[in-house]
């Protein structure tokens, strides 16, 4: 069997907000919204290939949780967010009101710029070079 990371948790503050942002901004998909229990829920979100990695979005409940809501990396960039068209995602995120921390540039491995999820953890919006 050929192994991948399918999931990544994202510590959020809400399901509902984040659910917007990263529809509305990043022009995600909800790949799953599940009830669980009175306070919890299954959200997986992502890009539109159903194959790529998805988040799940985990509501914060306890002080350590919340604690790492926007700084689960200390600061670092935290997750890629890979295009095959950077200049068209990096126009249509600022026009959607998305927060790039620096100027696109280039880099030996693609185009790159920075920019802050609702909670401020980092990503990098990128289009790797072939």
């Amino acid at each position: 069997m050929e192994r991948k990371i399918a999931k990544v948790t994202l510590m959020v503050k809400d399901y509902d907000e984040a659910i917007a942002f990263y529809t509305q901004k990043l022009g995600f998909h909800v790949l799953e919204d599940v009830p669980l229990d009175a306070d919890k829920r299954w959200v997986l979100i992502g890009p539109p290939d159903p194959e790529g990695t998805a988040l799940l979005l985990a509501k914060a409940t306890n002080k350590e949780e919340i604690r790492c809501i926007g700084n689960q990396t200390g600061g670092r960039v935290f997750l890629f967010l890979h295009t095959d068209d950077f200049w068209r995602d990096y126009k249509a995120m600022v026009a959607a009101g998305v927060i790039f921390m620096e100027a696109p540039r280039k880099e030996a491995y693609g185009t790159v710029a920075v920019f802050k999820d609702l909670y401020g953890n980092l990503w990098d919006l990128m289009a790797p070079k072939p």
